[in-house]
């Protein structure tokens, strides 16, 4: 499976130039079953990467534009009355994919935002005191503007852990931006995109995230990590225990990309930053956090 996984990237990569790593890190974040935020300024290759991943998976893709004016039901769905049947219609909202792309996400109202809380935990959604199950598998990528853009709301933090990962793409090498300046539109590539798995080997790559081996030296080296963010003073809370299983699946997931079967404290250090950024809190900046969090921990014991 593994060559399978570098063909995934190496297409992604032809199309999002430059962006190895970022690429790898949302592709684990897919394979572990987690939710992507990815937090840029407009015009990074937030959404390219979304319909990349959404056409080399062969996923059913689908987008909402978050606006201040969006409503819950416009992403959920809507029930309406059909006079012919004498009876109410469910209309299903765009959440009934496979990729969604919930596209600046922080430009809408906090209660919008929550209405994507339990598709993207549970996997289904209750409308009208009815739940619809989801399709499988169901991803959500999120865009997000940064906060001291105007017209924004900030994610509470109850939703920012809904999402297994956070990323930034930041701006391209100065090789990258000639190449991309000097090629074909990004836009035009896409299209010629095609499939290179179906579900059943998507789902089966997921299978093998799950099954590979964590040693007990590596979860102790977990435990000591996640313990000394609820003990040090230079944080202001610890990572929750749904947080510390987040790391554990996403260093699995990052792992299997590596092309191993077994999990190593470089698979954990790998995702830190993704998958603790947005859970950790401080005086400092993160960025120092994350610093002081892997020096201030060995290895071993």
């Amino acid at each position: 499976m593994s060559s399978v996984i570098n063909l995934l990237i190496e297409n992604i990569g032809q199309i999002l130039l430059g962006k190895d790593r970022q690429v790898r890190l949302a592709l684990a974040c897919l394979l572990a079953r987690g939710h992507l935020l990815i937090e840029d300024l407009p015009g990074m290759g937030k959404t390219t990467l979304a319909q990349c991943l959404a056409a080399v998976l062969g996923l059913k893709y689908d987008r909402v534009q978050f606006t201040s004016d969006l409503l819950p039901s416009d992403i959920l769905g809507v029930s309406i009355f059909d006079k012919g049947l004498n009876a109410f219609s469910f209309h299903p909202g765009p959440v009934f994919t496979q990729l969604l792309l919930a596209d600046e996400i922080n430009r809408t109202t906090p209660k919008t935002q929550s209405a994507l809380l339990e598709a993207m935990e549970e996997g289904q959604v209750t409308i009208d005191g009815e739940t619809r199950v989801l399709p499988q598998p169901f991803f959500v990528i999120a865009t997000q503007n940064p906060i001291h853009q105007s017209g924004t709301f900030p994610l509470p933090e109850s939703q920012l852990d809904r999402f297994l990962m956070r990323i930034t793409l930041g701006y391209p090498s100065a090789a990258s931006e000639r190449l991309l300046l000097k090629g074909e539109d990004p836009r035009i590539n896409l299209k010629k995109i095609q499939p290179l798995i179906g579900i059943p080997e998507l789902m089966e790559l997921q299978r093998q995230v799950n099954a590979v081996k964590a040693s007990d030296a590596v979860i102790d080296y977990l435990q000591r990590l996640v313990e000394r963010t609820r003990r040090d003073s230079h944080f202001a809370y610890g990572l929750s225990p749904r947080g510390a299983m987040a790391w554990l699946r996403a260093g699995k997931s990052w792992a299997l990309i590596q092309g191993r079967e077994y999990l190593v404290p470089e698979d954990l250090q790998a995702v830190m930053g993704a998958v603790v950024g947005h859970r950790i809190h401080g005086r400092e900046k993160v960025e120092d956090l994350l610093d002081h969090l892997l020096t201030s921990v060995d290895v071993m014991a």
